[in-house]
């Protein structure tokens, strides 16, 4: 999500370093690529024009700091309405004290609205609220099964309609026997279309003057670009929204939706799905979304999940075994698999300032690869070796190791060589903050997975990375030109 229009953005922006000066003339020279770029971003045209109208006026009336150049100024200011036009947002639920608050969630067919109601209800249990979820999505007859599955997976009761054929009598009796029950918010799984018809809005209208709902939030799909900021309009004008929950933002979207619905609708996006995980679901913070698609990475999110997502009792184990001085290949295999738990490597580097740009230049799956390289060594070697490789590890034994795990001699010999230096480093993180030591852990993860460790290439190559056919075919030749010496020929 972002990456082609982050990469367009930075690139436009690029054009201006160097200029002694931010006028108007070079700064519309720069701005008519960043307009560019968010057209092709799928963002409302009319969006686009406000939003650089703001921009230069932004620019030209802001005093150009000794200590910046042009373009550094202008990230600034773009940075800055990025923020404005997403933003602000209220993620809080607004719960009613002393009765179920009741919460609706309506949009199209396939937007991901049943998964966003179990995601909803997960993070409302974990708050300690009693929640109830109400199937009233009598169009797609697989939406009430899917819902009592997942229900179920929670712990979360779910009122079905038991025969009730009508929508909005199942979410008044829903509500009904939540309240005897005494939960303390409901939600409302509503019924989608494949388009927006009015027979649909009809119902959402009865549903909404029959049930009176606390909170409406509209589901919409990222994927589908200006669709979503289409519907999004059409179901705020019919029921008066009060947040958008965007799902998708994992997939290849262009951007545009989250970045033209807040202006077009006036309802700011709330929530963001990032995943179909049960617990994929984020707060949507403008300000860190900007610092993304401007490649200025999102650390505090990236700590956010570090928080939720590690093991907290390995972590303290870890730790103390750090306090005591001991550190071993098998504590730094560990380590990258708590990393591993934020995503894919490609995801977590773009949330760390600067790091983006290797994410680009060697793409997703050839890091998590090197990363299973890394983990086939160390899984290669003995207990002792992982205790103390640079004073056990041989010659003969790297051979041995580079066999087992399927890689190169050279591979082998580099971790071992690095791994001193990791961990005199890792030693020193004992005691840190998550924040540092997260920060730490991506550094470690990102040297790597960086291609100048030489991962899948010969000693002494520099240059491209080898495919797993050609290291192959290497090992088969290694291997034949040493029966041959074994012969004598």
């Amino acid at each position: 999500m972002f990456e082609s229009l982050s990469a367009s953005l930075t690139s436009a922006l690029a054009s201006l370093r160097g200029r002694g000066k931010l006028t108007e003339s070079n700064m519309r020279e720069g701005l008519g690529a960043v307009r560019t770029a968010l057209l092709e971003a799928d963002v409302a045209y009319d969006v686009v024009d406000t939003f650089l109208d703001k921009v230069v006026e932004g620019a030209i009336g802001a005093k150009v700091l000794e200590t910046l150049d042009p373009a550094q100024q202008l990230v600034g200011v773009v940075h800055r309405e990025l923020v404005n036009l997403m933003g602000p947002v209220d993620h809080s639920l607004h719960l009613q004290s002393g009765r179920a608050t009741v919460i609706m969630l309506c949009g199209l067919q396939g937007s991901g609205k049943t998964t966003s109601c179990a995601k909803l209800a997960r993070r409302l249990k974990e708050e300690g609220r009693g929640v109830m979820l109400v199937a009233a999505d009598l169009q797609r007859p697989a939406a009430i099964e899917q819902l009592v599955i997942l229900g179920r997976q929670l712990g979360v009761p779910v009122h079905t309609p038991d025969g009730v054929t009508d929508p909005v009598a199942v979410c008044r009796l829903g509500v009904d026997r939540a309240r005897k029950e005494g939960a303390s918010v409901v939600i409302l799984d509503t019924a989608g279309r494949l388009a927006i018809d009015q027979a649909l809005m009809d119902e959402l209208k009865r549903i909404d003057h029959t049930v009176g709902p606390d909170q409406v939030y509209l589901v919409v799909d990222a994927m589908t670009g200006q669709d979503a900021v289409r519907s999004a309009k059409a179901f705020n004008d019919a029921l008066e929204l009060d947040g958008v929950i965007m799902t998708k933002l994992d997939g290849d979207a262009r951007g545009g939706a989250a970045l033209s619905v807040k202006s077009v609708t006036g309802v700011p996006i709330k929530f963001i799905g990032t995943g179909e995980q049960i617990e994929a679901l984020e707060d949507f913070h403008a300000e860190r979304m900007a610092g993304r698609i401007l490649g200025m990475g999102d650390v505090v999110t990236l700590v956010e999940e570090a928080q939720r997502k590690f093991d907290q009792d390995e972590m303290a184990r870890q730790e103390e075994r750090l306090r005591t001085g001991e550190f071993t290949l098998e504590d730094f295999k560990k380590m990258l698999q708590q990393t591993r738990r934020l995503g894919p490597i490609g995801k977590v580097l773009g949330m760390i300032p600067g790091m983006g740009q290797l994410k680009e230049l060697v793409g997703d799956a050839d890091l998590d690869k090197d990363m299973g390289r890394l983990f086939g060594i160390i899984d290669s070697m003995t207990p002792q070796e992982r205790r103390n490789p640079s004073k056990v590890i041989d010659q003969q034994r790297r051979r041995r190791i580079a066999t087992g795990a399927g890689v190169e001699l050279q591979e082998v010999s580099d971790l071992v060589k690095q791994f001193d230096g990791m961990s005199a480093m890792m030693k020193g993180m004992a005691g840190m903050g998550m924040r540092e030591r997260v920060q730490q852990m991506q550094a470690m993860q990102g040297q790597m997975a960086n291609p100048g460790m030489r991962l899948g290439k010969p000693k002494g190559d520099t240059g491209r990375r080898l495919t797993a056919d050609e290291r192959r075919k290497q090992k088969k030749q290694r291997e034949k030109e040493l029966r041959r010496k074994r012969r004598g020929d």
